[in-house]
């Protein structure tokens, strides 16, 4: 089970020509790609693009099957990536999902070599460009990527009907210039809601249901030499200008603004929106976004089209370039143009603007009236942008006086329950008997071991890359250390870089698999472990088999909350005289998902009246200390502070909160730590049956007996 479900946007996806679409923009993307002709699907998932993999899941059966489109539910992004091969040879149209730019990085060979092969069937990479939005796990940009390769990048305005136009038009590019389309998609216009005009679902000419009649080779699309040196060739000195050529014919980018100044503004498609909004905020625009200022709007940031750049910048005195991020690409591109060509044109980017990071509305309302206060020819201007900061911000001063002390920041934590959290429990636990480990994270939930309260594991080299960059450490730490890594990174790529690479070299470490049965950091989707693909047919793969199968002798399965267990697990796996790879598998499946799934049995049952059993965790106030010890080895956010009611302690006290699932860690981190015993479990009754109820009565009685009931003076009675 996902995230989320589409099960019902889905239904949208069969509209026709004219009907209106209402909802998020990985639904209206999906539409689009229908509305394409497209033959087959796939990616993996991944922030801000992951729900559009959960919209193309659940439309499998109802809408993608019966049109003849295949859904790949790829094992990585380079699985992903390998999908578009078909393209090379065939006239298929197809499209490739994930996350940018951690996700580009493991399809980049695959990505590399189809923009050099070139393609004959439109093809479309549509990545999640998170940058600034945090999170990812690097903050890099796409446009490397295509630049290098030489292949498009569309980056749209957030609008679905302009985004579904360039989804269909990016197809045609692809076809017009042979070269793969990559299609950034920002966290916020994937999950903005809007409404789009829509066109009829075009049924694939070449499908699951009509199938190619003969197969296709051409050498000249091997890429071997000497084919590579005429790919080569083609790339620049056809394929890119025929791009161009599609661009300004038909007018991918855009212009805005009545072009009454000799001031204009540059911007690319991802932050267009907030451009005109900083323009509203300091008077220079109304709520439409009409301004007398003239902005040219790139929504195909690769490559540039020098006519249309030139003839931007022929009509202006000064422009503003507004790019986010990290090299500014865009701006050496344009500074290179108007030197070329000598023009008079002042131009600015990150001079006034911040070089890293989100460019939010303070950021560019500040490099905005910088500049326009600047180039304004009226002499008031410089005044009255000051006047309008000072509207916007001058509260901010007084603000901080209010705020006494630096907020405390909140860093990513394990969720309450979570099955991950009790390894790094017991890590810690077995560190007070044997020393500090040597330890190594990976991509995943798993990664905020790194952080407070554990700090296990401090480098983080790409999704299953953990134990293979213990490799060296390995061969140079005083004792064996420990890769951490998740069942979703094992799958991705950790079982051939990590474990074969480990054993290949018979590195003497030791790794521990979280196997929760999710690719949970993602939205909960399924993967190798969970038994079923997106499509949900059901698999049938074993971690344990898998690591059989590459040579791992020494493996062992604890279950995670059974945290002596676990520690006594990972102790022999650190002092074992068998040198090799040692394989710890810590085994339970992600709260969240258990979560989700006992709630709508839970409610089922009470709404029968059958009997629900739920167990609930709390601190006995008078036994606990106040030493905290439980939250040094715990972190659990159910796990808080509370006013010691000892008036002779100053010590606030453990206590857990409401949000408890009743996992058990806390007592078993105090019972395996041998803490204090102010940990006590109860479990709560719904629909008791007539014993459970007589039995009740009678202990109340006893317990009221011997201590006395609640209304007189004595100890509260906790039933």
């Amino acid at each position: 089970m996902r995230e989320r479900s589409f099960s019902e946007a889905v239904r949208q996806l069969t509209l026709g020509q004219g009907e209106i679409l209402h909802g998020e923009g990985v639904l209206a993307i999906v539409k689009a790609l229908l509305q394409s002709g497209v033959s087959y699907l796939g990616g993996y998932p991944g922030a801000p693009v992951a729900h559009l993999l959960d919209v193309m899941a659940d439309a499998n059966e109802p809408v993608l099957k019966p049109l003849g489109i295949y859904f790949d539910s790829s094992g990585n992004e380079a699985a992903a990536a390998a999908l578009l091969g078909v393209s090379i040879n065939y006239p298929i149209r197809g499209a490739a999902v994930w996350k940018s730019t951690v996700g580009t990085n493991v399809a980049s060979d695959a990505i590399a070599h189809l923009a050099s092969s070139g393609v004959v069937g439109g093809t479309l990479i549509i990545v999640g460009e998170d940058y600034g939005v945090g999170a990812s796990a690097l903050q890099e940009r796409t446009h490397s990527f295509a630049m290098k390769s030489a292949m498009c990048l569309v980056e749209p305005r957030a609008n679905h009907q302009h985004v579904a136009h360039l989804v269909e038009t990016g197809f045609d590019l692809s076809e017009a210039s042979h070269m793969p389309v990559i299609f950034g998609v920002r966290i916020r216009s994937g999950h903005m809601r809007d409404t789009m005009v829509c066109k009829d679902n075009r049924p694939p000419g070449i499908s699951m249901l009509r199938r190619l009649e003969a197969p296709v080779s051409d050498p000249v699309r091997v890429p071997l030499p000497p084919m590579t040196h005429e790919q080569e060739r083609l790339k620049f000195a056809e394929r890119i200008p025929a791009a161009q050529r599609f661009i300004l014919a038909h007018r991918l980018n855009e212009r805005f603004g009545t072009g009454e100044t000799d001031l204009g503004i540059l911007c690319h498609g991802g932050v267009h929106s907030m451009t005109m909004r900083a323009l509203h905020l300091l008077g220079e625009a109304d709520l439409y976004g009409r301004t007398a200022h003239e902005v040219l709007c790139l929504n195909v940031i690769h490559p540039l089209v020098p006519e249309e750049i030139l003839d931007f910048l022929r009509r202006k005195r000064a422009i503003l370039i507004v790019e986010e991020g990290m090299p500014n690409l865009l701006e050496h591109q344009i500074r290179a143009l108007a030197q070329e060509h000598r023009l008079p044109v002042e131009l600015h980017g990150k001079d006034l603007l911040q070089q890293a990071g989100e460019y939010r509305p303070e950021v560019l309302i500040e490099g905005l009236g910088v500049f326009l206060a600047k180039h304004q020819a009226r002499p008031e201007a410089s005044g009255s942008f000051a006047e309008r900061r000072e509207r916007l911000f001058g509260h901010l001063p007084r603000v901080k006086e209010f705020i006494t002390a630096p907020i405390s920041k909140r860093p990513p934590a394990f969720c309450t329950g979570c099955p991950e959290r009790p390894v790094f429990s017991a890590i810690k636990i077995m560190e007070r008997e044997t020393g500090p480990t040597y330890a190594v994270g990976d991509i995943g939930c798993h990664t905020f071991g790194a952080l407070a309260p554990f700090h296990v594991g401090g480098t983080v080299l790409g999704y299953g890359m953990g134990l293979a960059s213990a490799n060296a450490l390995s061969r140079v730490a005083g004792k064996r250390p420990i890769s951490i890594m998740g069942d979703g990174g094992f799958w991705h790529s950790g079982l051939t870089t990590g474990v074969a690479n480990a054993v290949f070299n018979k590195q003497d470490s030791v790794l521990v698999i979280l196997e929760n049965f999710y690719t949970a950091a993602t939205g909960q989707h399924d993967n190798p472990s969970s038994g079923k693909n997106l499509r949900g047919e059901p698999t049938a793969m074993s971690i344990v088999a898998a690591l059989k199968g590459v040579g791992v002798e020494w493996v062992k399965t604890v279950n995670p909350y059974d945290v002596s267990t676990t520690k006594a697990a990972l102790r022999e796996a650190m002092e074992t005289a068998y040198t090799g790879l040692k394989v710890v598998i810590a085994k339970a499946e992600c709260q969240l998902e258990k979560g989700r799934r006992e709630r709508g049995e839970i409610a089922r049952k009470l709404k029968a009246g059958e009997r629900v059993e739920r167990p609930k965790f709390g601190v006995d106030p008078d036994v606990c200390t106040g030493d905290h010890s439980c939250m040094r080895l715990n972190g659990c956010p159910s796990l808080t502070l509370a006013p010691n009611p000892d008036p002779l302690r100053d010590d606030p006290i453990a206590h857990i909160e409401d949000s408890c699932v009743g996992c058990g860690l806390c007592g078993e981190v105090a019972h395996a730590a041998v803490l204090c015993p102010s940990f006590y479990e109860v479990r709560i009754v719904s629909n008791p049956g007539p014993w459970e109820r007589l039995r009740h009565r009678v202990n109340r009685f006893l317990i009221e007996l011997l201590v006395g009931s609640p209304g007189n003076g004595s100890a509260p009675v906790r039933a």
